[in-house]
This record gives C-alpha cells, sequence and structure tokens, in this order.
C-alpha cells in the first residue's frame, strides 16, 4: 500500500488532470412516474368542462395543473374494447377485439401492452380497480403488470333491498363470471341506491385506499412507478353514499330534450333498451319510463360522478403530501361516455357523440401549462406513444398495430396540429360495423360488413355546430362534405371480422 502521504498526492494530481465539467452540463434526469387513473362510463359531465351541473371540484382542479383536451374520443363505446385499444394503442379493427369476453391473449399472445413496454424499461407496473375489462367470461390480462391485480367489485349493493334480499343478480354474475349459462334465470339488481355509508363501502373509496397505500410505498423506492388506478362510478349501478345524491336538486339536472332517433338514420345504428334493462325497476321499453324513473337515473349518474371525484381527489392529495406530483405525469381517462336519454338511449353501444366523447386530462411536470385546453381531437389509442415520449422511452415498437399518434407537441402548444380526425367504430349484428370519422365540426358513420361491397354501405352525417346531439343526417344533402370524410376512412384498411 503506498505511503499515506503519497496517496494524497497521487490524488491531488488525478483531480487535477481530470476534464473538468462542462458548463452547464446536468444530470441525466430521472424518469417521471406515470399515475393513469381510468374512470369507467365517464362522459365530459364536469365542471372543467362546462358541465354546469357537475360537482367534481377535484378533477376541476386538477385540470388546473395541466391540460384538457375538448374533443377526445374512445375508439369503441364499450368497456373490455375501450380499455384494450388503450392498452394496446390499436383500435379494434385492426386487432378483432370487440366484445367483452374477448381474451388478449388467446388472439394476440405475443401483444406488448402499455404496462409492459414500460416495464420492460425499468417501471415498476401496477394496477388497481377496473383497468382490464373482468367479467363475462374474461379474466383481464394478469401479463400486463409487475405485480398482482389488486381487484373490487363493479356491480355492489349494500342494501339487501336492491338485491331481492341479497341474491345474486344477473350483471353480478356477468362481472364475477358466475352462472354465465343462467343469467336471466337470476333476479335484476336496483339501478341506483343511496346509503348513509362511509367511501370506502364500496369499491371506489377501497380502491383509493389502496392507491394511497401503494403510493406511500413506491415514494420509499427508487425505480419510477407505472401504476393504474381504475374507478367503476359511474358505471351502473348508481351506487353511491346518500351524501354524494345531496349534492344535486334533481329537478335542475339536465332532462333529455330529443327523444327520438336522428332523423334519417339508418335502423343499424340505433339502440333501445340493452344494459339498462337488466336493472329493476327500468321496464324494457322506452315508452315506459316515466319522468320519475329517468329524473333517479340522470340523479344517480351525477351522485355517482361526485362519488368518483371525491375518492380520486384523495389520490391526488396523498400525491402531493409525499411531494410525488412533481415527477409524476398524470393521464385522466374516461373509457367511453355516456347517453342519458338523449336520442332516446341510455348508457353507451353506439357511434353518437355522447357515447364516444370522452374526458381526457394530461398534466406532465415541465411540458404542460397549467389550465390550458386544446382542440386537438385526440383518441385513446394516442395515449401509449404519449406517455412514452413523456417518461423519455423510445417510441413503441410492438407486435400489435399500434395506431396512436404522439399529442407531446399539442401539450406544448395547443394550437398545434398531429392529427385531423378521431376514429371510432361500433360493431352491429350480422357482422356489419360502423366505422366513424369525427372532425373538428362533423362526424361520418359507414356501417358495412368488412369485405361487402361499396354500394352495400350505409352512410350518416351530422354537423356538430348548433349541438352536440344528433337530429338529422344530412349524408344525402351534402355530397362534397361525405366525400370528404370517406376520403380519410379510405385512409384505412378494411375492418378485422368479429
Amino acid at each position: 500500500m503506498p505511503h499515506p502521504n503519497l496517496f494524497h498526492v497521487l490524488t491531488a494530481a488525478l483531480l487535477l488532470t481530470a476534464p473538468a465539467p462542462v458548463a452547464g452540463a446536468r444530470h441525466p434526469p430521472e424518469r417521471p412516474n406515470i399515475l393513469l387513473l381510468l374512470v369507467d362510463d365517464l362522459k365530459p359531465a364536469l365542471g372543467c368542462y362546462g358541465d354546469p351541473h357537475a360537482r367534481t371540484p377535484h378533477l376541476d382542479k386538477l385540470a388546473e395543473r395541466g391540460m384538457r383536451f375538448e374533443l377526445a374520443y374512445c375508439n369503441q363505446a364499450v368497456c373490455a374494447p375501450s380499455r384494450f385499444t388503450l392498452m394496446l394503442g390499436s383500435h379494434s379493427t385492426a386487432t378483432g377485439l370487440y366484445g367483452l369476453g374477448n381474451k388478449l391473449r388467446h388472439s394476440h399472445p405475443r401483444a406488448v401492452t402499455m404496462p409492459q413496454f414500460f416495464a420492460r424499461h425499468g417501471y415498476r407496473t401496477e394496477s388497481m380497480g377496473k383497468i382490464f375489462h373482468i367479467g363475462h367470461g374474461n379474466e383481464g390480462d394478469p401479463e400486463s403488470f409487475s405485480v398482482p391485480h389488486f381487484h373490487d367489485k363493479v356491480i355492489e349493493y349494500l342494501d339487501p333491498a336492491s338485491t331481492e334480499g341479497g341474491k345474486l343478480t344477473r350483471e353480478e354474475a356477468y362481472f364475477t363470471n358466475q352462472q354465465l349459462d343462467r343469467i336471466h334465470s337470476l333476479p335484476r339488481g336496483a339501478a341506483y341506491e343511496a346509503t348513509p355509508s362511509r367511501d370506502e363501502d364500496y369499491a371506489d373509496g377501497r380502491v383509493a385506499a389502496e392507491a394511497i397505500r401503494r403510493l406511500q410505498a413506491a415514494s420509499k423506492r427508487k425505480e419510477p412507478f407505472f401504476m393504474a388506478v381504475g374507478f367503476v362510478r359511474p358505471h351502473l349501478p348508481f351506487s353511491a353514499p346518500a351524501r354524494y345524491w345531496d349534492l344535486h336538486d334533481p329537478a335542475r339536472l339536465p332532462f333529455p330534450r330529443s327523444e327520438d332517433h336522428p332523423a334519417g338514420s339508418p335502423k343499424i345504428a340505433h339502440k333501445r333498451a340493452g344494459e339498462i334493462a337488466m336493472y329493476a325497476p327500468v321496464p324494457r321499453r322506452n315508452e315506459d319510463y316515466t319522468s320519475e324513473l329517468k329524473r333517479r337515473l340522470i340523479h344517480g349518474y351525477y351522485a355517482s360522478v361526485s362519488y368518483m371525484d371525491a375518492q380520486l381527489g384523495k389520490v391526488i392529495a396523498e400525491l402531493d403530501r409525499l411531494k410525488l406530483s412533481g415527477n409524476t405525469v398524470i393521464a385522466v381517462w374516461g373509457d367511453h361516455g355516456f347517453h342519458l336519454g338523449d336520442l332516446g338511449i341510455w348508457t353507451k353501444h353506439t357511434n353518437y357523440e355522447q357515447a364516444n366523447r370522452i374526458p381526457l386530462l394530461l398534466i406532465a411536470p415541465g411540458v404542460t401549462t397549467g389550465g390550458t385546453a386544446t382542440r386537438q381531437l385526440a383518441e385513446s389509442v394516442d395515449l401509449f406513444p404519449t406517455l412514452a415520449e413523456l417518461a423519455g422511452l423510445p417510441a413503441p415498437s410492438v407486435p400489435q398495430p399500434l395506431n396512436g399518434v404522439d399529442l407531446v407537441p399539442v401539450l406544448k402548444d395547443p394550437s398545434r396540429r398531429v392529427r385531423d380526425h378521431a376514429f371510432h367504430c361500433y360493431p352491429r349484428r350480422g357482422g356489419v360495423i360502423g366505422r366513424a370519422i369525427r372532425t373538428e365540426r362533423y362526424r361520418m358513420v359507414e356501417w358495412k360488413k368488412p369485405g361487402a361491397p361499396a354500394n352495400t354501405a350505409q352512410y350518416e352525417l351530422y354537423d356538430y355546430r348548433d349541438g352536440q346531439i344528433e337530429r338529422r343526417n344530412i349524408a344525402s344533402d351534402h355530397p362534397g362534405i361525405l366525400a370528404r370524410h370517406k376520403a380519410i376512412l379510405a385512409r384505412y384498411p378494411e375492418a378485422v371480422r368479429r
């Protein structure tokens, strides 16, 4: 061993001959965390989107931190396929994943989901609540996350009267994969309930509590996290503590003005009954809905949104308390919209505006400016490449088709445009698929079987300049506008068959 004095001399010499630090050089930035907040059946019925009836203070405050997308759309208005589009970055028409019971790994065993992509780049990926759809024979996708999924209920009641004394209901059976061969022999659960309960007595309260525990644990680790937190309200049933119902006066809530299908629209586009008829006391025929029932359903939706907002607010408050928000990208996404009696339709499962327009908030420290909004059209599939770019990861190269575009230029400048339309679809009986092109002013829908001759197609065209409810199909009145939208649709390959 060198003499101590010689050791110090050699060390000093090395320091003197080492290259000097470059002026202004910085250490590589720490990769940001990703907090992905998913909400089931959430249309933009939020204060930050200008809904005067909403009571959503936590989401409204969160919107003040980043960018609000005014024209964001899901790619298919039903739970499981919409979540596949988000996690794969692929349209349903490219993957063939159109149904609630579709199993991702059966048809796409090599697919790399968004959380898998992040895990391959050093992220700890976690999930809780409703992320992938579980139910209707579907078990979700456990392969997507680093640790086991924290699952909770979608269909939930506290009052035994809501379930004929505690019986297994049709929708609970669907969502828990029980007795799927005898669904219609089971009783219907209530469409709504208001109980003198704690937040944690329903699933969203428990999911928020679990997210808080996971954030606390994450704050003690060095690896970045990708955390997906899924809230189920305002999905039916509208089960929420009574105090959230009390926030709203049902007489002041918006009531459907037009309950007829759009004039001149093809029958293939129409919807009546469906999911909502699985709940009591909803009648099978729209003509039998009373005004009192309609008001109760609308009240239940707004109350459920307020309940969810409070739970999401708890998660954001803990992120702030732990001082994680300065290095966490937050995305709030609704899986699809929701009809509340407009056009005589309830729930989703259409190609119309109310079922397909979604809230999308992005908060990216150092990138987004607080309180900004953009009219850039956006799709669910855009989140995969956008979050990868915000995390400093390479552009995703994955086995499945990637249909999304990177929205980061828009996050930096709300006036930038990276796409000229949004695409979505909905399948109907007989193998017919409605493929829609939504531009800033118009929506065109083509209804056709994949591969069928062009002259078999039926078209819808709507102008949203004067409102967000479709009144009249103007396809035959405006051939030039229709042709322009057909040209956009022609950029896409034919849909994969169901």
